[in-house]
């Protein structure tokens, strides 16, 4: 019986034709080979506008391989969202290449830089009301956020 059972392990140890050993073959990623994403501070100033919101919030990533916020959809809460940065002149434009988040890093979305647009708003939101939002990594794959609507004046850098 010991014999029967080591040769069926010899058989499965390696590729007769290339000599390579099984277990290089795995397709199993590695425990570390993802990014770990998460996303705290998400939140949404009570727009001015009926039609139009900004978005703010940090992503970590606490994993050693890097990623890409490609894109952010709400499409129960508007038509249209983008990524945009702020320009050294002041002006918004969309960030179509998206924002890296490094390994071991953070990717800050704030007021006066890196920010969500969201455009086509179907109805305002007001502060209390919370906005369901996907944001999509390149690696990470998709991560729903839930933002609170705050006051307009909301920054969460300010200290009172």
């Amino acid at each position: 019986m010991a014999v029967a059972g080591s040769l069926a392990l010899t058989a499965c140890g390696g590729d007769a034709k290339t000599g390579s050993p099984a277990a290089a073959k795995t397709t199993a990623p590695a425990a570390d080979s993802k990014p770990k994403i998460a996303v705290t501070g998400a939140f949404m100033p009570e727009p001015a506008m009926a039609d139009m919101a900004g978005g703010f919030l940090v992503v970590k990533n606490s994993g050693s391989v890097a990623d890409r916020l490609k894109s952010v959809t709400a499409s129960a809460f508007s038509g249209k969202a983008e990524i945009h940065e702020t320009t050294a002149d002041g002006k918004m434009k969309e960030a179509k290449e998206g924002f890296p988040v490094p390994a071991n890093g953070t990717l800050e979305l704030k007021r006066g830089g890196k920010h969500i647009m969201f455009l086509e708003v179907k109805q305002k939101p007001k502060k209390g009301d919370k906005v369901a939002v996907e944001l999509h990594f390149e690696k990470a794959g998709t991560v729903q956020v839930d933002m609170s609507v705050e006051a307009a004046t909301h920054n969460p850098q300010q200290h009172h």
